[in-house]
């Protein structure tokens, strides 16, 4: 595959030649570097690029231009290659208008003028765009390949996993896409539109086949990490969500020998959402997907081990040893414990809903199945965040969005940004005092039945896609009576332990251990907690320095 292009484009020629010269230096081993000296030129070389089917990484575009500025241009780019990364090069009288654009032409970054030394003013910026762009983009593809029907339980858990653990992969449609039929000739299987015992079906990137795997037999042979490679290590994190990412960070980073275990994928239920604005730092927002994958770089580079997927199955305390036995069988042991499970969504509990999970309802999974909505009629059930997000994210593919709503309106549990974001939003269509009451169809969801509580009146709806973003189940049986838990499951920590459970040591409890010495929550799974990602993150970087003074009193 030819190189993908960094473009950029200033009227001056000094600075054009200057600015080539350092993407030169910095990434010409890796990209082709081309520059256009006016927008006009630029638009017209953008356009030649996609005719030949080239691909575009990042713009780079001065912003005070005859004829057409630089917020014009990257507006009229954008869509030619519309995952590509979007740079403002600025003088300082320009800033507003930087700022500005970047809502109004999606501005990834801006960088102001003069960018010397390139070292510090200039590479940092731009080698963070082109991860992010890297982490996203999908070229010609010759990776592994998942064919199935779309409705598929099977092939969802599978394309979820990998969608969520950040593998790429393509999927073809055996109804509807004829390389699908012809990759399976190819390997040897046969199959038919009436039966598909081969399905669904995995292509590695080596030719070799995988015929309805499981998805921990698809890690396997990937090679993800699903055993130990040590009996015993300083902490175990039980959890990848955004709390036991910070935790497993600050601990390898502090010298601890370090083990993080994730059933699904790191960045738990947040690293699900389409896209987290609130968060500090990120002025244009990440997706949830982009801060796992951010957090995982961090903590293999401090010599943390992930094993993915796994779960922990029991538990036991000798001593000052804790025992945890994993999905697996086999058994690792640590001083220090911390229960980073976060929740998952609590399930419909009502006809027809368990029959379609997976063929038409889904749980989160908005990122997995957002393609295959094009143009169609989507229905998310919930008022908080999660579901906010979605429901954007599915704007972007889906004819008309609906969400449907118990309450009388977004107001009480979703943050303002985004209920602005979905008023201002044309086929997005919030429908209040509306609950689902039974999903209908025959081999997928065909239907669904919804009561409005305010007239009692049944409605029909006609859809293939019901996504559900309610509620906050922790998953915390496996634990039994050896960790303290609320009446709802969730963890108690500090002043919530019950005080008649007594306390074995001197020291007092701290404010995250739970009511086992050594043992501590954090994130979504504690009782009481904020279920917010920069919470969840604070918590489990506070939670280390627990760790320390718990482990220097062993």
């Amino acid at each position: 595959m030819d190189k993908p292009v960094i473009l950029t484009i200033d009227d001056d020629p000094a600075v054009l030649q200057a600015i080539a010269r350092d993407l030169r230096k910095q990434y010409g081993g890796r990209f082709r570097i081309m520059r256009a000296d006016s927008g006009t030129s630029a638009l017209d070389a953008t356009q030649k690029l996609k005719l030949r089917g080239d691909t575009v990484a990042l713009f780079l575009a001065d912003q005070r231009m005859p004829n057409m500025s630089g917020v014009e241009f990257l507006e009229q780019a954008s869509p030619i290659f519309p995952t590509a990364k979007r740079a403002l090069l600025t003088a300082y009288a320009d800033t507003d208008a930087a700022i500005s654009a970047i809502n109004d032409a999606n501005l990834d970054y801006y960088l102001l003028k003069p960018w010397d030394p390139p070292e510090e003013k200039l590479y940092p910026v731009l080698d963070d765009l082109i991860a992010d762009w890297k982490a996203s983009f999908k070229p010609e593809f010759k990776g592994v390949k998942v064919i199935s029907d779309r409705w598929s339980p099977d092939s969802h858990a599978l394309r979820d996993f990998l969608s969520r653990n950040q593998i790429p992969y393509r999927w073809l449609d055996i109804e509807s896409d004829p390389e699908a039929q012809q990759l399976i000739s190819l390997s040897g299987e046969k199959v038919s539109q009436a039966d598909h015992p081969c399905l669904p079906l995995v292509i590695q990137a080596d030719g070799s086949k995988l015929t309805s795997p499981s998805v921990t037999e698809l890690a396997q042979a990937l090679g993800q990490t699903t055993e130990a490679a040590k009996p015993f290590y300083d902490l175990v994190i039980v959890g990848g969500g955004p709390a036991g990412l910070a935790a497993a960070v600050y601990g390898a980073s502090e010298g601890l020998r370090t083990v993080m275990i994730e059933r699904e994928a790191p960045g738990g239920q947040a690293g699900t959402s389409s896209r987290i604005e609130n968060y500090l730092g990120f002025p244009v927002g990440l997706s949830g997907s982009d801060l796992a994958r951010r957090a995982v770089t961090q903590a293999k580079r401090f010599g943390v081990e992930i094993l993915t997927p796994q779960a922990g199955q029991s538990l036991r305390t000798e001593n000052n040893y804790h025992f945890l036995t994993l999905s697996d069988g086999s058994e690792i042991s640590s001083h220090a414990l911390i229960l980073a499970l976060g929740v998952s969504w609590r399930r419909l509990n009502m006809s027809g809903i368990e029959q379609f999970t997976g063929a038409g309802v889904y749980y989160g999974a908005a990122q997995t199945e957002a393609a295959a909505c094009t143009n169609e009629e989507v229905y998310v059930v919930g008022g908080a965040n999660s579901a906010g997000q979605a429901a954007m994210y599915f704007s972007k593919f889906a004819k008309t969005v609906r969400i449907l709503v118990r309450g009388e309106s977004l107001t009480k549990s979703m943050s303002q940004y985004l209920i602005d974001q979905i008023d201002g939003t044309d086929n997005i269509e919030v429908l209040p005092f509306h609950s689902v009451v039974e999903a209908q169809g025959s081999e997928k969801l065909e239907r669904i039945l919804v009561k409005d509580s305010q007239t009692d009146e049944m409605k029909t709806f006609e859809t293939n896609s019901l996504f559900i973003f309610i509620g906050a189940t922790p998953s915390t049986d496996w634990l039994g009576d050896q960790v303290y838990r609320d009446q709802r499951g969730f963890i108690c920590t500090g002043p919530d332990v019950d005080t008649s459970l007594g306390w074995p040591l001197e020291r007092d409890r701290f404010l995250l251990e739970t009511n086992v010495p050594g043992i501590f929550a954090v994130g979504d799974v504690r009782h009481n907690s904020i279920k917010r990602v920069a919470s969840g993150v604070g918590e489990g970087s506070i939670c280390v320095q627990f760790v320390h003074r718990h482990l220097a009193n062993l």
